[in-house]
């Protein structure tokens, strides 16, 4: 089951972020009077076509489903049919440099478009993120010696708000690609704030992945065994647990945090179990029967309790759309930043990911939830757009930098020069291409 999920999830997500992407080019294209041949989703034989519309434009679903274009008229396509160069004035080739440049620069900036409506619309409805509480650092890390302790929660980072743990990593993120300072703002229990200094220079080198975090001795405190939320027709809930009620032991065992809990009813389905909880200073004995569920083919006890700590993130909808684009704009200046380290040999090649890795994540975040796969489906997108406009012949990029040429000199590159610029850029995505999936491969038989 979690195979097909990973699929259906690759396969819409690639569905959408090509469609997207190709469907910000022919737009503005029909917009600059450009007639367009060919709509495909996919390459080599067409699974599906259709023609639709006064161009009798087209539209192609293709056997090999990683990536698409738009076939539009144009003078240099030896394919095109003659009789359709009637009237040049819709050919690509005969638009101003600008209408050819906006049409390029179309699709990019469609998945960027995408991204921001992503982002505004989970700020519009609203997330559940976990606080940024975080918990005791490893021993000689960054954060045990800028005096992090547990259950301190980072209330501004830089001076900017840190409303949950996801704000937190992300801001992180940013400097630890620099290696440079972060000044965090601590809540301490009593209520009490300090700032401590973090000096991420001192992370030394290693690929800027997950790692980093630990790396650093900053990491999400597990949370206490108290009951946050209960499942209306949960064990929990039909034994009288409210929330708030803290778990002391369960069959004499003591329970320290939610982990502790979730392994010891996990542990035990369909058989009785003696609880022993606090409410309100009060300890209080009951039995819970966990019910007997069924996940990832495994039988496994549960009782219906949420211990995390979250807090609601929620925007308005015209602030909405400035932190939309910010947070868009933000993640492809990092994506450029880590690209950038990785030439210059300061970050790991092995941060490139391929087709492989994102099916993964494409699943892994579908099976956890609606909020989680769209974010994931921004950051794709955003990912999508970036590399597109990379001056590599044969992406977006390659053709804006031909115009830009163009512009400079008064007159297109000639012939040999763009015939040979397609050939690096063939062998330059190979490479690339190359170098991800083996970098898919190595995350997977790791």
């Amino acid at each position: 089951m979690s195979a097909l999920t990973t699929l259906l999830a690759f396969v819409v997500t690639l569905g959408v972020l090509i469609v997207i992407h190709e469907y910000g080019h022919y737009w503005v294209a029909r917009r600059c009077g450009v007639r367009v041949l060919r709509f495909s989703i996919g390459f080599g034989r067409p699974l599906w076509k259709r023609a639709y519309g006064a161009d009798r434009t087209e539209w192609v679903v293709a056997a090999v489903p990683l990536g698409g274009y738009v076939r539009m008229l144009d003078e240099r396509d030896p394919d095109t049919d003659p009789r359709l160069l009637g009237d040049l004035s819709r050919t690509f080739n005969r638009q101003p440099v600008a209408k050819r440049i906006a049409i390029v620069l179309a699709g990019p900036a469609a998945n960027l478009l995408l991204a921001v409506f992503v982002y505004w619309l989970l700020n519009v409805s609203g997330t559940l993120e976990p606080r940024a509480v975080l918990a005791a650092p490893a021993p000689e890390t960054i954060a045990a010696r800028a005096g992090v302790s547990y259950g301190d929660q980072i209330i501004r980072i830089d001076g900017r708000a840190v409303r949950a743990f996801s704000d937190l990593r992300w801001k992180l993120l940013e400097h630890a690609v620099d290696r440079s300072p972060v000044e965090l703002t601590l809540l301490r229990g009593g209520g009490a704030e300090r700032t401590v200094l973090l000096d991420l220079s001192l992370l030394g080198p290693g690929e800027i992945d997950q790692t980093v975090f630990s790396r650093a001795g900053i990491e999400l405190a597990e949370p206490m065994a108290v009951v946050r939320q209960l499942s209306p027709d949960g064990v929990a809930a039909a034994a009288g647990l409210q929330p708030d009620d803290r778990f002391v032991s369960i069959d004499a065992r003591p329970m320290a945090t939610s982990r502790d809990v979730s392994e010891a009813v996990r542990a035990a389905p369909g058989r009785s179990l003696q609880v022993v909880i606090e409410r309100d200073g009060v300890r209080q004995s009951l039995q819970l029967r966990p019910a007997t569920v069924q996940v990832d083919g495994q039988t496994i006890g549960r009782i219906g309790v949420d211990f995390r700590d979250l807090v609601e993130v929620r925007y308005g909808p015209v602030e909405s759309v400035g932190l939309a684009a910010r947070r868009t704009w933000e993640t492809a200046i990092f994506s450029l930043r880590m690209l950038g380290k990785m030439i210059t040999g300061e970050a790991s090649w092995k941060n490139l990911s391929g087709p492989v890795t994102i099916a993964d994540y494409a699943g892994q975040t579908a099976r956890l939830g609606m909020v989680a796969y769209l974010s994931f489906l921004a950051l794709v997108s955003i990912s999508l757009g970036v590399l597109n406009l990379l001056p590599i012949p044969m992406l977006d990029g390659g053709h804006l930098l031909y115009y830009l040429i163009e512009i400079l000199k008064g007159s297109p590159p000639a012939d040999w020069v763009v015939e040979w610029g397609q050939r690096a850029g063939i062998g330059v995505l190979v490479l690339l291409t190359a170098l991800a999936l083996y970098n898919d491969l190595t995350r997977l038989l790791a």
